[in-house]
């Protein structure tokens, strides 16, 4: 971790650290820097609805289940529309994905920009209940040039991961934190709740490259397939005598996740009898979750295939998920290579 120390007398905002970033790409218009701060503000916005929900009578359920299945709380409804108005309002967006939504939402053509954002607005919300950590996750692409002619639709959101310009996730725990990169590196940015802007604590944050935890929900253990039981059970019981994982899962991704770059180790949500195409969505939460943690040296895969090579086919497509430490992802996949045959 980065001493604070080093910038209490040159403070780096996250606003700043975008503008400066901005201003060394050649031929860039600012649209993105503006997109970004839209987002921030959001989720900000959402950060305090989160630590009031209880108190403004957010909590419980909104009474319908969104597209994907789950059911809707009264915080997912209002993060929701908090991400919409602002990213439309920053006048660089032309085609909005998200996981309360069954279509893409299209920005009307008075207020279009360049850009796809494709984001799940609270991420963990079955957590909101019980006080456990929840998140907003996020990616942006440019839209294709070859389509930009004509009027936006769904099919320019579905780019593969590789093409994202800029990704990240907040994290509302102890504290709001802010994960971002726009391919230069993964960066840390917390909230300071005294002036309302996100300050960069760690720059170019590293994943170890092997790590001592591992992290799924183990509840569905019955359906797993034989390479995911036997990876487990060689954690728990490694036979080179070695000391055994730790096993921890919260059940918010970004909860997950965050714990899996700082630490090390390795995060599952793989393909079972219950799910066979896996449970969690492509574009708004792996791809994005995919892209930070190659940016921090760590990998993602489906089991088989790199997660930012895949191929998006549908807004709500699944795909199988593990990512974390790349010796952890390696040994994984291994695994899965020896049960295949």
């Amino acid at each position: 971790m980065t001493d604070q120390s080093a910038f209490d007398t040159d403070v780096w905002t996250l606003t700043r650290f975008v503008m400066e970033t901005g201003r060394q790409v050649k031929g860039a218009t600012g649209e993105l820097t503006q997109l970004i701060n839209a987002m921030l503000t959001a989720i900000k916005a959402i950060s305090s609805a989160v630590r009031k929900a209880g108190l403004a009578h957010l909590q419980g359920i909104a009474g319908h289940i969104n597209v994907t299945g789950d059911e809707v709380k009264k915080l997912d409804v209002l993060s929701n529309d908090l991400v919409i108005n602002m990213l439309q309002a920053s006048y660089s967006t032309c085609v909005l994905v998200t996981e309360e939504n069954k279509e893409a939402v299209i920005t009307p053509a008075e207020k279009r920009g360049k850009y796809i954002v494709c984001f799940d607005p609270l991420d963990g919300s079955s957590n909101i209940d019980c006080l456990a950590p929840i998140g907003t996750i996020f990616a942006i692409y440019k839209r294709i040039e070859e389509s930009s002619e004509g009027e936006p639709t769904e099919k320019d959101a579905l780019q593969p991961g590789n093409q994202i310009v800029c990704a990240g996730y907040a994290l509302y725990g102890s504290a709001t934190v802010v994960a971002m990169s726009t391919g230069a590196g993964l960066n840390f940015f917390m909230l300071d709740p005294a002036i309302g802007e996100f300050i960069l604590t760690d720059r170019n944050v590293k994943i170890k490259k092997k790590g001592k935890i591992y992290s799924l929900n183990e509840g569905y253990a019955k359906y797993f397939d034989s390479a995911v039981t036997e990876y487990i059970k060689h954690k728990k019981f490694p036979e080179d005598g070695s000391a055994p994982y730790g096993a921890r899962y919260v059940g918010s991704m970004v909860s997950d996740v965050h714990r899996t770059i700082a630490y090390g180790g390795i995060f599952l949500y793989p393909a079972n009898e219950k799910s066979p195409k896996g449970k969690l969505r492509l574009l708004y939460e792996c791809n994005p979750i995919a892209f930070l943690v190659e940016q921090a040296g760590g990998l993602a895969t489906t089991g088989t295939q790199r997660i930012l090579d895949v191929q998006p086919e549908a807004l709500h497509q699944r795909v199988p998920f593990v990512v974390g430490s790349p010796d952890d992802v390696e040994e994984y996949m291994a695994f899965v290579k020896k049960y295949k045959k």
